[in-house]
């Protein structure tokens, strides 16, 4: 990725008018760069902000009014419905559903997510467009290289490109892409006026990791099918949930207790939080969620490691128990 790393915070007037980039709030050239690379691959307008809750912000402030409802599909990532509630002051109303189905019929926005983290359900996205409320569809586990949601009919899509998309764990951000330009505008003056504005340094990481997202991708993406499969034949897990893509996947132990000695177990893979990291990550996804999810439930992220390395500790991990 060559693009130069512009930190300047303001720009000259040319000929005493601000020019394209005049003051970094509203846009810089780094940030520029990587929003075309990232519109390009989702097929749409994309705006870059400082972390994926930045974006999720910026859309709820931008689409939703006082006393609106937004829907939410259940078992998706729980620090959107954590954000929602914590905005309850603001008249903010937040219903969950199966996303499998239809959403409810008093929502005014629809957040879906595919697939679901950590229960990778995907949405019925066609049910989904049919309503009459915008739907916004974080697609941070597919990437666009495995799922366009604005080719079928979405509104915006979310990613959290702190995860694959820079896929390094060294930077926050997050990213809206959208088709249409005037709501990519209205969603740059919320930006704008609130300053939910990524920084260059940020925009250049993330630019960094698209260079290198395909290979990343296919390298994590084979594996995590490989772990799936071999978890499935596991005596110690119960259920096993994969999408058939992507790096992610869950899967139950027995319970709470069994679950936190598996990930205290590990020691090629890091017992941490997050994912879509070139490091393994696994994680009980229950001291954060609580009873939305299985008490035993463990979170994979497949990083790059050698596949068969990977396996043999998290094999001995599960013999722990």
């Amino acid at each position: 990725m060559g693009d130069p790393l512009d930190r300047s915070a303001t720009w000259p007037y040319e000929s005493g008018k601000p020019g394209r980039f005049s003051y970094a709030r509203a846009d810089h050239p780094t940030g520029v760069a990587c929003e075309e690379a990232l519109g390009a691959l989702d097929g749409g307008h994309a705006l870059l902000y400082p972390s994926g809750m930045g974006a999720v912000t910026t859309v709820v402030l931008t689409l939703l009014r006082a006393g609106g409802t937004i829907a939410v599909a259940e078992g998706a990532y729980y620090g959107h419905r954590v954000l929602f509630d914590h905005l309850a002051p603001w008249e903010l109303h937040v219903v969950e559903f199966d996303q499998t189905g239809p959403p409810p019929d008093q929502a005014d926005l629809i957040l879906v997510e595919a697939p679901a983290n950590p229960l990778l359900t995907m949405p019925d996205l066609a049910t989904a467009v049919a309503h009459p409320a915008p739907v916004v569809c974080d697609a941070t586990v597919a990437t666009p290289l495995r799922h366009r949601p604005l080719d079928e009919g979405c509104d915006v899509v979310l990613h959290s490109a702190t995860k694959i998309l820079a896929g390094h764990d060294d930077v926050l951000a997050g990213v809206t892409v959208t088709r249409d330009q005037g709501l990519r505008d209205r969603l740059h003056l919320t930006r704008r006026l609130a300053g939910i504005v990524a920084s260059a340094d940020t925009a250049w990481l993330v630019h960094r990791g698209l260079g290198t997202l395909a290979l990343r991708l296919d390298r994590q993406e084979a594996t995590a099918r490989l772990v799936a499969e071999r978890l499935a034949d596991h005596p110690a897990v119960a259920t096993v949930r994969y999408p058939g893509f992507s790096y992610l996947l869950s899967f139950d132990v027995a319970d709470g207790v069994t679950a936190g000695r598996v990930e205290r177990s590990v020691r090629v893979i890091e017992n941490a939080t997050s994912l879509g990291g070139i490091r393994s990550k696994l994680e009980a996804r229950h001291r954060w969620e609580g009873d939305r999810i299985p008490t035993g439930l463990l979170r994979l992220s497949v990083g790059l490691e050698e596949p068969d390395e990977l396996w043999a500790d998290l094999d001995a991990a599960l013999a722990a128990v």
